[in-house]
């Protein structure tokens, strides 16, 4: 048994009507059910999601506060006033300010640009530099991608006489600023359709807008921007990328051309990975690092050569971003583990002097995968007395509300359910932590502290092909919203399995199910290795790709978790120089080792201090309980095994060693005929020198040695005869008795028996023989009572 490491969830939901669907749209069982759970049940819903196009789009004028934005900014342009684009330091803010400096510069508008630094000026607006603006002779400041929360400072801009347009996506608070015009689809009492753009959508819809046509040419752009700020890839936000994809592929902007080649990915067809994992995180890291200037430049270089050398400097950011990252996460794990334990604390707030505040997010998102619980990181600036923090939430824990709960210790804080960026006062932190521990406690169920693996549907293996997995590429792109689809395979043999990679820290399986096969990778799950034998049958939950090698193609599961369900026999017969250390490696409080001979015993004290040995002579203890079970060498019979294993429950892994240094199996055992021609020899000789002559007799017969040794035993027990120094001497008058009567004989038989069973069986043979004493409560039971007479 294996148990999953996460909880699997999927919807229970009959399928009846996809076979509609699949007939309509000439689709594959496989997409078309996806399409059916995921609630396009009709063949309009269906085509329209995967058909999806620039065409879908949503009037820009639906928005709230457009027609004013737009109003205002063909005032200034018209009247040369100067305007001033505020941004934001990520890959929304940098994808943001790029495309209204690309607005700008088509309307011809007099206007410069201006992200805040994050180290010595924080996030948003503030007024050192819209003071700077209007002393500069700038009269309006279109943010992007922030200012919905910038009341004071917006209020102090408009004082000195700057017009403010806010365009933003995030959540509004409770007061607004007074802005000029404030463009937020989530803003209360906005009608536009959709709700779920990032702060790059609101930049393209402004330019939709302003130019009276939608501008294809700067979805390469809004793609970066979109898929890296991690929003809904659903309805127009859907349509946009799927098209912006294509559009990045071919783009011949400068800056989207070296940002590529320094990715690697020059020449391929750009999918959503390549966005969320190489170009995102570079364009990311200019502003966690240093200043988001180098991005803004990189994307909007006229010449190729000047791209390049941006996209050389975000590069190495990047690189000094992912070390300082690695250091950053290892202390903060030290951290927790060591002052705020996840057994005690529902959410963790950890914070240090000298943490880069720039990579905090990070942090906190790999704190939240290692430990499953909300994660704030805070950098503490001890000099300012002010913290600087980024959360991340799990499912359940809406993380902007349950910090609004607490809005006298935060005084700047936004973001979304799942994520959210905080400024507090350093000696706040603890009042904070306990605030939200103690919501947490009230507000959030045990259950859900276990991590969350939603699952699609189960399918067979039988339903896998390369064509099926080429058509659910339709479904793409894949993000938040909409996620790859993620599959479960129920009962599948595991025909094979082993770790790869230099740390052995990745898993490699074949599953199979009758004559199909599928291979399965599994990335840092190497450790799951040692907990699965060939031939269990496991159910695995991963996502599908095609794997391409040397010219072959063939389908692959992305294996995300695994379970086994039955009880699993690791079979060690051929490996008893392995005994040791596999004791070792398993839990102290969770295995039991049964030993038999007293030499094992002996020999196994030293790693026998903290498991549960189960020795023969120790029948009156209590039942022990153990997930783990070694069986170390071989007993004298079945019964002798029988009678440890009713003592055990809870079994889920049994190692089977069987050591036995003295075996039976291979001598032959003489026969009644043997027997009786023997006694009827001694009877005849009266007295025999059986140390002297019974290897000579042996030969003679052609026996083993041994085989007259073990007579003249059997004989002695029986009193067939005495025995004096060796001489052998006939008992005239003896008792009539089967040759059962004797114990040595019985013994030798029933632990040749056992040899037999245990030790030359097959792995099927053996687990069969096991399972009804591993997994039979009645027949343990029955076992404590009476010991039985063999399988």
């Amino acid at each position: 048994m294996l148990r999953p490491k996460t909880r699997w969830e999927w919807t229970e939901e009959e399928l009846n009507g996809y076979e509609e669907l699949q007939q309509d749209l000439h689709l594959s069982s496989l997409t078309s059910k996806i399409l059916w759970r995921r609630g396009y049940k009709n063949k309009e819903e269906a085509q329209k999601f995967l058909y999806s196009d620039i065409t879908q789009t949503h009037d820009p004028f639906l928005m709230d506060g457009m027609e004013q934005a737009v109003n205002r900014i063909k005032q200034a342009v018209q009247n040369k006033e100067k305007i001033l684009v505020f941004g934001d330091y990520d890959a929304d803010g940098v994808s943001s300010t790029t495309i209204m400096i690309m607005l700008l510069k088509e309307l011809k508008a007099d206007f410069g640009w201006y992200i805040p630094n994050r180290f010595t000026e924080g996030y948003g607006p503030n007024i050192p530099a819209l003071k700077t603006a209007r002393e500069e002779g700038a009269s309006l400041v279109i943010t992007v991608d922030t200012g919905i929360a910038a009341v004071s400072e917006i209020k102090a801009a408009n004082d000195i006489g700057l017009d403010v347009i806010v365009t933003d996506h995030h959540e509004p608070p409770p007061e607004l600023p007074e802005a000029y015009s404030i463009v937020n689809p989530k803003k209360p009492g906005c009608t536009y359709p959709f709700k779920e753009l990032a702060g790059a959508g609101i930049a393209l819809k402004v330019a939709q807008a302003l130019l009276g046509y939608f501008p294809k040419h700067m979805l390469d752009i809004f793609t970066l921007g979109t898929v890296s700020d991690l929003v809904p890839l659903l309805d127009e936000n859907r349509a946009m990328v799927k098209v912006g994809l294509k559009e990045l592929s071919s783009s011949q902007k400068p800056g989207v051309k070296a940002l590529k080649s320094i990715c690697g990915i020059d020449g391929e067809d750009i999918q959503e990975e390549h966005v969320g994992f190489a170009m995102g995180p570079r364009i990311n890291a200019a502003g966690r690092m240093e200043a988001a200037d180098p991005a803004v430049h990189l994307l909007t270089s006229v010449h190729q050569e000047e791209a390049n050398e941006w996209a050389r400097i975000i590069d190495s950011l990047n690189k000094e971003r992912q070390n300082i990252v690695n250091e950053m996460t290892n202390e903060a794990i030290e951290e927790v583990e060591n002052n705020f334990p996840p057994e005690n604390n529902k959410v963790i707030v950890v914070g240090k002097q000298g943490w880069n505040p720039g990579v905090i997010g990070i942090t906190a998102s790999r704190l939240t995968e290692r430990f499953y619980r909300p994660v704030i990181v805070l950098a503490i600036d001890e000099e300012k007395e002010e913290a600087k923090g980024s959360a991340r939430s799990i499912e359940g824990f809406d993380i902007y509300k349950q910090l609004s709960k607490n809005r006298e210790l935060l005084p700047h804080f936004g973001g979304h359910p799942m994520a959210a960026g905080l400024t507090m006062n350093m000696h706040d932190i603890e009042e904070l932590r306990n605030r939200l521990c103690e919501q947490a406690q009230r507000d959030l169920d045990e259950s859900a502290l276990i991590p969350l693996t939603k699952i699609d549907m189960p399918i067979s293996i039988e339903d896998v092909s390369i064509n099926s997995l080429e058509e659910m590429r339709k479904l793409a792109p894949f993000g938040v919203g909409n996620p790859k689809p993620v599959f479960m395979l129920n009962d599948v043999e595991v025909a094979s399995k082993r770790k790869i990679g230099s740390e052995k820290n990745h898993l490699k399986m074949e599953l199979a199910s009758d004559s199909v096969r599928l291979d399965c990778i599994g990335f840092r799950l190497g450790h799951l290795a040692d907990g699965i034998t060939e031939r269990a049958s496991a159910d695995a939950v991963g996502e599908l790709s095609i794997n391409e090698w040397n010219g072959f193609r063939k389908p692959q599961l992305f294996l995300q978790d695994v379970a086994v369900n039955e009880w699993q026999l690791f079979d060690k017969r051929k490996s008893p120089n392995e005994l040791e250390e596999q004791i070792n490696q398993l839990p102290d409080e969770d295995t039991a080792v049964i030993v038999f001979q007293e030499s094992t015993y002996s020999s196994l004290l030293p790693v026998l201090e903290n498991k549960k040995p189960i020795l023969p002579d120790r029948l009156d203890e209590e039942e022990i309980l153990a997930h783990n079970l070694v069986i170390a060498d071989m007993p004298s019979s079945i019964s002798e095994l029988e009678n440890q294993l009713s003592r055990i429950s809870g079994i889920e892994r049994v190692y089977a060693f069987f050591e036995e240094k003295n075996q039976l199996y291979f001598q032959s055992t003489p026969t009644r005929e043997d027997f009786k021609w023997y006694y009827a020899f001694l009877k005849k000789r009266e007295a025999f020198d059986v140390k002297k002559h019974g290897d000579e007799l042996a030969r003679r017969k052609g026996w083993l040695p041994s085989s007259v040794s073990f007579m003249t035993e059997v004989f002695f027990e029986l009193d067939f005869v005495t025995m004096n120094n060796g001489i052998v001497t006939i008992n005239k008058k003896p008792s009539k008795k089967d040759l059962t009567n004797s114990l040595y004989y019985q013994n030798h038989i029933q632990k040749k028996h056992a040899e037999q069973e245990l030790l030359y069986s097959t792995y099927n043979e053996l687990k069969e023989k096991l399972t009804p004493y591993v997994t039979d409560v009645t027949l343990k039971n029955d076992l404590k009572e009476k010991v039985g007479n063999g399988f």
